[in-house]
């Protein structure tokens, strides 16, 4: 949602309602109403397979929904591996991630317009009278505004106008008084504090008892949020204004918006991920349509559909050109400096971006829509989910993926514009991996890892608030649904608000406050509707052409260069710029180029070397982007080397009665043993070693003859342990750790080393689970005795039996579902046996995307090891040619994983993680290198 979480929603306006100039009101919208149009030669599919993938949705919902009411509620979201609830601290720390927890049930308000959309209206009035009784809104805990806004206030908002739909409807919510609505303005009320700024714009936090800044509020002391943060909040605050016809909450959140607009930088048009909101300086002055950002735009758009305001359509506009223009690189969408916009600010993109495909939609940009989001599309066939972040060469840069809806809410609205039944098997796809990969007993876990299929104890609100809602829509037929969808807009949450409030209580000032900040063109903006016979032409093959490029886009992708370059001197003979790739320190032609860029070469005093640009010293402008562009790819050059010289996780799997591989956690690898991703899986049946500690020949080698021992850290080296089961006769070994409460959630990701000398007579496999996450397999064998693990480098393909008997096809098989077998169980990451002298660290990626703490590349954690680039690598053609271009990657690839010297400057190339050594004085050097802008 937004830039934190779920993701954003959209819902067609109604042009029979709408009291604003039809054309305006309708720019770039009707065509979401013209589903007539067929574009694709796709099969249509038949309304029986429709029927049958929605009451599959609906039978996923419930499976979700009952464990959420059953096992968590009243706390704010179900942990689906343990099968009890997500109670703020009661559980360890997750960082940003917990600002959304309010001890508010979260989850149950969340899901309210969910159950009127997928027809539940019993459990929605019931839900209801849940939220009135048991809700508490003055809990002394430090929430995200953001979070709060588009999850609580927008869910009680969402749930408040379908309750009183229902209740004119005559049949349902007789009794209803808008009392959900008075909540609404509860917590409104408790928010505005955190508008006390100079700048209008909020806090990121709040104290909901408490509000901002008193010494009990343990908040109040930030200075920067995310441009979502404060951009998201027009159409929640708008709607309670509307609603109650308390104009301060519409008034604050427009005040929020026109600062964030007077602040775009001028020249490109874009805003930046973080600001101040104290001086209104650009904290971080990277710019894209991911994490940070996204919401903003997409309310941008929608505050003019619902609200009638022509700025705010002007001001979406400008955005949208300047996005186009620098950030769109068709299928990719790659996030730039504001100030230089044909830089790249990284070389991977997150997950977050998936809505923008659904918003070009609502703008009525077909052709790029569909073209990324096929490129999304043919990542996930590859990984089953979209990664949090994945490379422009389609390689996973972060692996966890938290059940997020972007990408259903724009495969839904592609749909609903085009008529593709091409995108009807998009969602069934989706449905199928959410079953096969994320299904578990108490519902469905977010996986930890897309690459080894590991679970995550984390089921978030918005999986119920949006993703069930979007597949749901996509299958139904208007028939299927108890009201007009198109009588709704969609919040970024999913939460419906009535397009009649454009009509209510108008008493918010509409001036064109952007004519203040510049001078607009209309011809600039589109003002009349999309000619959908232009959009959607009577070729059935119209968007299949636009598809077919993309099929093997990710498998057989064409290497693009990181940074836009000047492609027209490049082919009229002028030499193109240094690559990280390419440089050696001991070329004497290299170092001229870099001090032509405005690079320095640092001698520290500890004999290491450090690189720092300043743009003003560069020859000239062109030179200094150069030099920035160089100083990136260094950077992403040894942070990909790092990770290339790490062993990825693994998996133990539970494949035994009544797992059937359900289970799936993810193991710490060893740096000794045989190499799970080369050798084939150890599969047996577990069994505790005598001692447990495994640091002494085993009292019990006939418990262990043929089976995977269980032994216990601490006391002696990995090795030694290892070598003790194996000696016994185990064929593998697992590792549990004996700091207890310990827990992937929370600790790093390491990796077991070796104890300093030759572990070449290890030949079983040792991984590493956590004391949590160990306790899993423990419980089993109190429980079941015969537990059967299988240690892998990814999980496998469940056991048949299993789809057998959790997968029913009805809603009728669905009430079978409460006698199902509660597992409890949670992931498990990397680590090093802190008694090693060979401690290996790995680096980290952040659970989830935050909107103010999502990393860019300067952000490196600096390696311990040191390796260098490929020295004589010839630079790819930039002419477009993949052949060559394919042929040559996989050389690079190859050169770089079998390069490892150790160097120095005076004999070869100096490693690259030598040169970026200091990263504290690097860090520094960057942001005076920003203050010395072009």
């Amino acid at each position: 949602m937004g830039a934190a979480g779920g993701g954003r929603g959209y819902g067609s306006p109604a042009p029979q309602r709408a009291p604003w100039n039809l054309v305006a009101a309708t720019a770039a919208l009707c065509l979401l109403s013209a589903t007539s149009v067929r574009t694709a030669a796709a099969a249509p599919m038949s309304r029986e397979e429709k029927q049958r993938l929605g009451n599959q949705v609906l039978e996923m919902f419930d499976h979700a929904y009952g464990n959420y009411m059953e096992h968590a509620y009243p706390a704010d979201e179900l942990m689906p591996l343990t099968c009890r609830g997500r109670v703020r601290g009661q559980e360890p720390s997750r960082g940003d991630v917990d600002d959304a927890l309010g001890k508010f049930s979260l989850t149950l308000i969340d899901s309210l317009d969910t159950l009127v959309v997928l027809n539940k209206t019993k459990e929605f009035e019931d839900a209801v009278r849940k939220v009135l009784r048991d809700v508490n809104l003055d809990n002394d805990v430090v929430v995200s505004v953001f979070e709060t806004n588009i999850r609580v206030l927008g869910g009680l908002l969402g749930g408040h106008s379908l309750a009183i739909m229902l209740k004119e409807k005559g049949e349902h919510m007789q009794w209803y008084n808008d009392e959900l609505l008075q909540m609404a303005k509860q917590l409104g009320y408790k928010l505005l504090p955190a508008f006390n700024t100079t700048s209008g714009l909020p806090y990121p936090r709040i104290n909901l008892k408490f509000g901002i800044r008193k010494p009990e509020a343990r908040t109040g002391t930030e200075t920067d949020t995310c441009t979502a943060c404060a951009g998201t909040l027009i159409l929640e605050f708008a709607a309670l204004s509307r609603f109650t016809g308390a104009t301060i909450f519409e008034e604050y959140a427009r005040k929020a918006l026109d600062f964030l607009w007077e602040k775009r930088q001028r020249s490109s048009n874009l805003v930046g991920v973080t600001i101040n909101i104290h001086t209104g300086d650009w904290v971080r002055k990277d710019s894209g349509v991911g994490a940070g950002i996204d919401s903003y735009y997409e309310y941008l758009l929608k505050a003019y559909v619902l609200l009638g305001d022509d700025s705010f359509l002007e001001r979406f506009n400008t955005h949208y050109n300047a996005i186009m223009r620098y950030i769109s690189q068709p299928p990719l969408l790659l996030d730039v400096h504001i100030h230089k916009p044909m830089l790249n600010a990284r070389t991977w993109m997150d997950a977050l971006l998936a809505f923008f495909p659904g918003l070009q939609v609502l703008k009525g940009d077909i052709r790029p829509a569909i073209e990324t989001h096929e490129m999304l599309y043919q990542v996930i066939k590859k990984h089953n989910f979209l990664p949090e972040a994945f490379t422009t060469d389609f390689r996973v840069h972060w692996a966890q993926h938290p059940l997020r809806p972007e990408f259903a809410e724009s495969t839904y609205f592609l749909y609903k514009a085009t008529g593709d039944p091409y995108y009807l098997e998009v969602g069934k796809t989706l449905i199928e991996n959410l079953n096969k990969y994320a299904r578990v007993p108490c519902g469905f876990a977010a996986m930890k890892d897309v690459r080894t299929g590991s679970h995550e104890d984390r089921m978030d609100s918005f999986f119920l608030a949006e993703m069930f809602k979007y597949l749901y829509l996509l299958f139904a037929d208007k028939e299927d649904i108890i009201f007009d969808i198109e009588d709704y807009i969609f919040t970024t949450e999913a939460h419906l608000l009535p397009l009649w409030l454009s009509t209510t209580n108008q008493s918010i000032s509409k001036k064109n406050t952007t004519s203040e900040y510049t001078e607009l063109d209309d011809s600039n903006f589109d003002w009349t509707c999309p000619n959908t016979q232009i959009l959607f032409p009577h070729d059935p093959l119209y968007a299949q052409r636009i598809r077919e490029p993309l099929k093997n886009v990710v498998d057989k992708s064409c290497p693009r260069g990181i940074i836009r370059v000047r492609e027209e001197s490049f082919r009229s003979g002028a030499k193109p710029p240094l690559r990280a790739r390419d440089f050696m320190a001991t070329n004497p032609e290299h170092l001229e180029i870099l001090k032509k860029m405005g690079v320095s070469l640092i001698h520290l005093k500890d004999g290491r070397v450090q690189l720092v640009q300043h743009a003003i010293q560069a020859a000239s402008s062109i030179d200094a982007e150069d030099g920035l562009r160089f100083m990136q790819e260094m950077i992403e050059l040894s942070s990909q080397q790092q990770k290339e010289q790490q062993l990825p996780p693994r998996a133990v799997q539970i494949v035994s009665h009544p797992f059937f591989g359900r289970v799936v956690l993810t193991a710490g690898p060893a740096q000794f043993g045989p190499d799970l991703s080369k050798h084939k899986e150890t599969r047996g049946f577990v069994a505790s070693s005598k001692p447990y500690n495994g640091c002494s020949e085993l009292t019990n080698p006939e418990a262990v003859m043929g089976k995977i021992a269980l032994v216990q850290r601490g006391q002696c080296m990995f090795a030694e342990k290892a070598r003790n089961i194996q000696n016994a006769g185990a064929i593998g070994g697992i590792v549990i750790d004996d700091n207890e409460g310990s827990s992937s959630d929370t600790a790093p990701l390491f990796q077991m080393a070796g104890d300093g000398k030759d572990t070449d007579d290890i030949k079983i496999p040792m991984l590493f689970l956590f004391s949590k996450e160990g306790s899993i397999i423990l419980d089993a064998i109190r429980e079941y005795e015969e537990v059967e693990v299988l240690l892998s480098d990814k999980a496998k393909d469940r056991d048949p039996e299993m789809d057998n008997e959790e997968q029913p096809s009805s809603e009728n098989e669905s009430q079978n579902q409460s006698a199902e077998q509660i597992i409890s169980i949670s992931p498990t990451v990397d680590l090093v046996d802190q008694e090693t002298p060979e401690e290996s660290s790995l680096n980290s990626p952040p659970e989830s995307l935050s909107p103010a703490d999502t990393e860019d590349a300067a952000n490196i954690s600096p390696p311990e090891q040191t390796s260098s680039p490929p020295a004589n690598h010839e630079t790819p053609s930039l002419d477009g040619e993949c052949t060559d271009l394919d042929h040559q990657l996989e050389e690079q690839s190859e050169t770089e994983e079998n390069s490892n010297p150790d160097v120095s400057w005076d004999k070869k190339a100096q490693p690259i993680d030598s040169i970026l050594a200091d990263w504290n004085e690097d860090i520094e050097a960057f942001e005076m290198m920003e203050k010395d802008e072009l």
